[in-house]
């Protein structure tokens, strides 16, 4: 049964399974600059969000890149489900409660002269609930980036799952040509929910969305934002974690 969207200062809904065998998934979207910042802090606020899923963006690529993700995936109740810099940053964490049913790490065409981009993707399954996952960060040059958004469009559908979501850092604003791509194919969590706080960007001082959460049609979602009031974690951690905030989001995902 649909819910109503929680106010910006509740709880959003736990992770649970239906009966029908629809499941509440709580996703979370969490660019976290390689690990280069308070690695401490960034476990304590990805735990104390308690995803099912964590979409990454910018994991570790270089020396030692596995070790440095599988550290922070044990630090937070996650294990590494794909990517990385097999996908040149994006990275997909997930709790023990999801059953995966297959990954793959894809490479973006490179433009010369730009940092070469990639998607992480999965299929998992929740209950009775199947759902496409794909963690993406997006393009600085615009064209290159508008590029990329019709590229994941392709990507998300050619996952075979019915239900998906989609979350990342799109390095845009939601008036630019590729958020609004994406906004239009997709539901936008925090258009369709509004919940938390809206801005990502910086935790210094939050002055801009440039991190969304995107669900297909068919998902309910819950509520969708930056999570405020987190158990266990200050201001101070938010700050020091990395140089986004992350959205958290809470679906609910029909049975397949």
């Amino acid at each position: 049964m649909p819910t109503s969207t929680p106010s910006a200062t509740s709880p959003l809904p736990n992770s649970r399974t239906e009966a029908d065998g629809s499941a509440v998934v709580r996703v979370l979207s969490y660019n976290i600059r390689s690990m280069r910042d308070d690695t401490d802090a960034l476990a304590r606020v990805i735990s104390a969000c308690a995803p099912d899923l964590v979409l990454v963006q910018e994991a570790p690529r270089f020396f030692r890149w596995r070790k440095k993700l599988a550290r922070l995936a044990a630090a937070s109740g996650q294990v590494v489900l794909s990517g990385g810099a097999t996908a040149s940053g994006p990275a997909i964490l997930c709790s023990l409660r999801a059953t995966v049913e297959r990954t793959e790490d894809v490479l973006l065409p490179r433009t010369p002269g730009l940092h070469r981009r990639g998607f992480a993707t999965a299929v998992v399954r929740f209950g009775g609930a199947r759902l496409g996952v794909l963690s993406c960060h997006l393009s600085l040059q615009k064209d290159e980036r508008y590029e990329q958004s019709g590229l994941l469009l392709d990507r998300l559908a050619g996952l075979g799952a019915r239900h998906a979501v989609v979350g990342g850092d799109l390095n845009e604003r939601p008036d630019g040509r590729s958020f609004k791509r994406l906004g239009t194919a997709l539901q936008d969590g925090w258009v369709t929910a509004p919940w938390g706080a809206e801005y990502t960007s910086t935790p210094a001082d939050p002055h801009q969305r440039i991190d969304a959460i995107f669900a297909t049609e068919g998902i309910e979602v819950l509520g969708c934002g930056v999570p405020l009031g987190l158990p266990g974690v200050t201001e101070a951690d938010l700050r020091s974690a990395t140089d986004h905030l992350p959205v958290l989001t809470a679906l609910r995902v029909p049975a397949a």
